[in-house]
């Protein structure tokens, strides 16, 4: 089935009886040439550009709970590629490319908004750090813009100008980002997948992997054992825990991220803000509701939830440079665990296990990377060679001292 004005006419005109199941619910073959362990975004999203891009078949995902149940659903949408370092510039504007694109490649509504985000400088030294990454984002093929205060008063009347405690001096605005509705990818990547037969094999936990010699044959499973000629990983805060299942220890630790949505409001926030003396980002759902976030909780934990203390920081940061917001009422908040790496940017690479890869180490930025990830890692697997936008994503580069410390966002920044 392909979605079109026309078919939602139809349907609704015929009570909604015509739509199907968006993909299979299959039983698990003997033996796959590749399976993706991870039913999140990166990890449908590799399994789809597998098919479609390079023309793999007898593909498997595996996910231990249901499509869409992980932080594929459950973060703050944004997208963007407002990025200064080599490493990772092209790549995520290579993604941000892609997301230009995406509705009309797998034919899903999966909402992509370039509403702009705008990050606040509010010291001199802070407005040269962003007019220097502006001009890094141009060189890179990104799009970059600094606003001066007067040009955000005009833009952004409901800001804190007056009488703050932190002087808004401008900011470094990338016209080109937004939000995409965070689910909708998960169902768009699952369909698409599906739809060029990959096997979608949900509520089946990975239990080991069977190793012999040196190479990977496939995983052992709730469901019994899966053969597998490659086996890749995407499984974002899980990664430590399941990669320990084949005596890898990997240089990333588990956080918990706290996100939040208010009540609904009128239309007030045209795009994403993000507080530069603290960390805070929001943005205004389609419904509504401010969605924001900040810090990780900073303590090692595999819990889906958070404490007050971050709660009291991230309202903070919001309440100093929107005051209007402080009668809003908060309507919910969930956690995601965090793969937070040790210089805050990730790994794409092959493992020392012959036949198996791995995909993490995406902090609490991910979702941005879903399409450029998913690609990434597709080619990885296909042909055994990183794609030339991620040819840093490696798991040695730590031993090598080529870090991309991209402003420290790792695990423990206090340490850079």
């Amino acid at each position: 089935m392909r979605f079109s004005g026309f078919k939602v006419i139809k349907e609704a005109l015929m009570g909604h009886k015509g739509w199907g199941p968006q993909w299979r619910d299959p039983e698990p073959k003997k033996h796959y040439d590749i399976i993706i362990i991870g039913g999140g975004g990166h990890g449908l999203a590799t399994a789809y550009y597998l098919a479609k891009e390079f023309g793999q078949k007898n593909i498997a995902v595996i996910e231990k709970g249901w499509i869409g149940g992980g932080n594929v659903g459950r973060n703050t949408t944004i997208i963007r590629s407002n990025y200064m370092l080599d490493g990772n510039g092209p790549f995520y504007e290579f993604s941000l490319k892609l997301w230009e694109g995406l509705e009309q490649d797998f034919n899903y509504n999966a909402m992509v908004s370039q509403r702009g985000i705008l990050n606040l400088a509010h010291t001199d030294g802070q407005r040269d750090a962003y007019i220097r990454r502006g001009n890094a984002m141009i060189l890179n093929g990104a799009d970059a813009e600094y606003l001066t205060a007067d040009q955000l008063r005009k833009k952004l009347p409901f800001l804190n100008f007056d009488n703050a405690r932190f002087p808004i001096k401008g900011g470094l605005a990338q016209r080109r980002g937004g939000t995409v509705r965070h689910d909708a990818v998960a169902w768009g990547y699952a369909r698409g997948a599906d739809q060029r037969g990959v096997d979608i094999i949900q509520n089946c936990e990975v239990t080991g992997f069977r190793i012999k010699n040196g190479k990977c044959l496939g995983v052992e499973t709730s469901r019994g054992f899966i053969g597998a000629t490659k086996i890749g990983t995407a499984v974002a805060g899980s990664s430590g825990r399941l990669m320990a299942k084949a005596d890898m220890r990997l240089p990333i630790e588990s956080h918990v991220l706290q996100a939040f949505v208010s009540e609904g409001l009128k239309p007030v926030l045209p795009g994403v803000i993000t507080f530069g003396a603290g960390h805070f980002y929001v943005s205004q759902s389609d419904k509504g509701g401010l969605v924001f976030g900040g810090d990780i909780d900073g303590y090692n934990t595999y819990a889906q939830r958070g404490n007050l203390p971050v709660v009291e920081d991230v309202c903070e940061g919001g309440m100093a440079i929107m005051p209007m917001i402080g009668r809003a009422r908060l309507l919910r908040m969930w956690g995601g665990v965090m793969d937070m790496s040790m210089d805050g940017s990730p790994f794409i690479d092959k493992t020392h296990i012959d036949g198996l890869y791995f995909n993490g180490g995406w902090c609490y930025g991910g979702f941005k990377a879903t399409p450029a990830s998913g690609f990434c890692f597709a080619h990885l697997l296909a042909k055994d060679e990183p794609h030339e936008v991620a040819t840093e994503f490696r798991l040695d580069r730590f031993m090598r001292g080529h870090m991309i410390d991209e402003k420290g966002m790792g695990a423990q920044p206090n340490l850079h």
